[in-house]
């Protein structure tokens, strides 16, 4: 399986979208668990790593350094 890689502040796309519409998604906090925010209402979501990597399909922007 291919691995994906994604950082910090990285904007990224779940295979489902969130009820208000929009599937772009901001990762706030990296660990065990990863944060992440919703680019169109800003509600934030919790999950497992492990799941986290099952549910995301692709990084969308990069973070700006």
């Amino acid at each position: 399986m291919l691995d994906k890689q994604f950082e910090m502040n990285d904007i990224v796309e779940m295979k489902k979208p969130h009820p208000c519409g929009k599937n772009a998604w901001r990762i706030i906090r990296m660990g065990a668990d990863i944060r992440i925010k919703c680019e169109g209402c800003g509600h934030s979501v919790m999950l497992p790593r492990n799941e986290f990597a099952k549910k995301m399909k692709k990084v969308i922007g990069k973070a700006e350094i």
